[in-house]
């Protein structure tokens, strides 16, 4: 039987140099049926991006060798229709490539909605 869009498992890739907001992300989509793909830093992240298998990124803002901002640029000149969520403590001034910017602390619960959302719109 062959997977429609509608039914089948949205993957979501994790940017994250911090061990613990990677896991409680991945405990989290995975219990709402999500899958994740967890990443330390932008530049491998960057790598193993790919459009066809990874429906939203979730990164951080602050990381050694590149910032989300930069990743998400290079993420949506790849990929426009990729949404990109920022959960991050130091969100940077204007950086339009995000289509989500969540300040931490934000409640886990607005996280998973803010992302419900960006899929469910994204075709």
């Amino acid at each position: 039987m062959e997977e429609t869009s509608q039914n089948r498992v949205r993957t979501i890739l994790v940017v994250d140099d911090n061990a613990n907001i990677r896991q409680l992300a991945t405990i989290l989509f995975t219990n709402f049926g999500y899958e994740v793909q967890s990443i330390d830093n932008p530049i491998e992240a960057l790598k193993c991006f790919n459009p066809s298998v990874h429906d939203l990124v979730l990164t951080d803002n602050s990381m050694p060798g590149m910032t989300g901002a930069e990743m998400s640029r290079k993420i949506k000149s790849r990929s426009p229709s990729t949404p990109v969520v920022m959960y991050t403590g130091d969100p940077p001034n204007d950086c339009p490539t995000v289509d989500v910017m969540l300040k931490k602390p934000t409640h886990l619960m607005i996280l998973k909605e803010e992302v419900e959302k960006l899929l469910r719109t994204k075709t």
